[in-house]
């Protein structure tokens, strides 16, 4: 199957400092791609070059086939793109504003109509399709910002940081629709919030300090940094030092009288040790939980990764 999406070798060079370099990536299929990275880390530079935007120094960006510094009026064609701050015209009601970037899209004059009409219902703007632009909320108006992105039926869509300073009910709508938007469109979304990513995608790619410093699936990215540590719970507890005896057992941190936080050097039988000694010593084991490291903790392991 042919990319969506294909990055070789992409780099840009501001005066003499570099904001990307040497970026690979690969889109197939739609569906959700998260650019994770921190702010400066390179993520709104990559995506201006994909979008034809900005030209980049080194590398090449084919969109569904098409090179955008070669063919930039074809691929484009292909690509939808909502910047962080959406090119929005606010002196124009939702219907003007729509039809006219219709008609910057190159869909037909007779065709431009419906196109406006399916997209103010598939974005939920369709009641407000009279009113200015400037009488909109921000989450409203996000939406007439995702509407342009997608009014011509592209095959890639481009969000950058599409869901900052939303209220948290505009949050969850701008989510739902940016799913819905998935079923059949490539998304390529950009964020600086772990869980946001974390929420919306399947596949991940992090850039750091310019670079790809992680590029797989969310699953593997949350097992990324492996868990050292297990909450217990025993009715008859032993002594910190007790446990500490217990090979592989780094430090203990006791929680409440009956459940305690162990840490461990990542040796897998640990559990079995521990079942080993309560029953040994009759410390009445009730329950242990292998803790799942938080997403802070593998977003500042991978920043001081080596790329690849």
């Amino acid at each position: 199957m042919d990319s969506i999406l294909r990055i070789e070798g992409l780099s840009h060079r501001y005066s003499s400092s570099w904001a990307v370099r040497d970026i690979n990536m690969e889109i197939s299929q739609n569906g959700i791609t998260g650019l994770l990275g921190s702010n400066g880390a390179g993520k709104s530079t990559t995506m201006n070059i994909i979008c034809g935007v900005l030209n980049q120094t080194e590398g090449s960006v084919l969109v569904n086939g098409f090179d955008i510094r070669v063919q930039p009026e074809l691929a484009k064609k292909q690509i939808g793109f909502l910047p962080q701050n959406p090119p929005l015209y606010t002196d124009l009601t939702i219907d003007e504003y729509l039809t006219y970037c219709a008609e910057l899209r190159f869909i037909e004059k007779s065709k431009i109509k419906a196109a406006v009409t399916e997209v103010k219902e598939r974005c939920g703007i369709a009641h407000f399709s009279s009113r200015l632009i400037h009488n909109l909320s921000g989450g409203y108006r996000q939406r007439v910002g995702i509407a342009q992105a997608i009014i011509h039926k592209p095959k890639l869509v481009v969000l950058d940081e599409p869901t900052n300073g939303l209220d948290p009910n505009q949050l969850i709508e701008a989510r739902k629709l940016i799913k819905e938007i998935a079923l059949d469109h490539a998304v390529l979304l950009s964020s600086h919030i772990l869980t946001e990513i974390h929420l919306l995608c399947k596949e991940i790619v992090m850039i750091e300090g310019g670079r790809i410093v992680f590029a797989d699936s969310m699953d593997a990215f949350d097992n990324y940094v492996q868990p050292n540590s297990l909450i217990v719970k025993m009715e008859n507890p032993p002594a910190t030092e007790e446990l500490l005896k217990i090979q592989g057992i780094t430090k203990i941190e006791v929680l409440t009288y009956k459940e305690i936080r162990v840490y461990f050097d990542g040796d897998e039988e640990i559990t079995e040790r521990l079942v080993a000694a309560s029953l040994q010593h009759k410390w009445q084991l009730r329950e242990i939980s292998l803790e799942k490291s938080l997403l802070d903790d593998i977003f500042k392991q991978l920043s001081g990764t080596q790329t690849y």
